[in-house]
């Protein structure tokens, strides 16, 4: 097969992932964990237990509780609102959410999750947390 000929002028996405139940409604889009005692995804964030500060990817669309959400863990996240270069960080303020600036103060957890390449795309990285001291 030859590549050049067989993908020409189509768009290729290259991601990575898994499928799981939700616990809780997500949102395309946002980062998510995956509870340690049962498997299910919801919201992650930098501010409580290092469980829920442990991004295993993004809801790649909208679900409600239990309904299966895919999971992109690799690739890249189509979204908005990107500053382009920017490393973007899980959000201590709000589950799900990513900032450019890392969270600082005690017992929160540093978490990076990806750098953009525009200003609609997320180059999904994510990184182990390490707590704030």
């Amino acid at each position: 097969i030859d590549l050049k000929t067989t993908i020409a002028g189509k768009q290729v996405y290259s991601v990575a992932g898994f499928t799981a139940p939700a616990f809780e409604n997500v949102n395309q889009g946002e980062a998510l964990y995956s509870r340690s005692s049962d498997g299910k995804v919801g919201k992650a964030i930098a501010n409580d237990t290092v469980d829920k500060a442990i991004c295993v990817g993004f809801a790649e669309t909208s679900k409600l509780t239990g309904e299966t959400v895919r999971v992109l863990t690799h690739g890249q996240l189509p979204t908005s609102g990107l500053t382009i270069g920017a490393d973007y960080y899980l959000s201590a303020a709000g589950s799900g959410g990513i900032v450019t600036t890392p969270p600082s103060g005690s017992g929160k957890y540093l978490v990076r999750v990806g750098r953009a390449s525009s200003t609609t795309q997320l180059i999904v990285k994510i990184e182990a947390p390490m707590v704030r001291s």
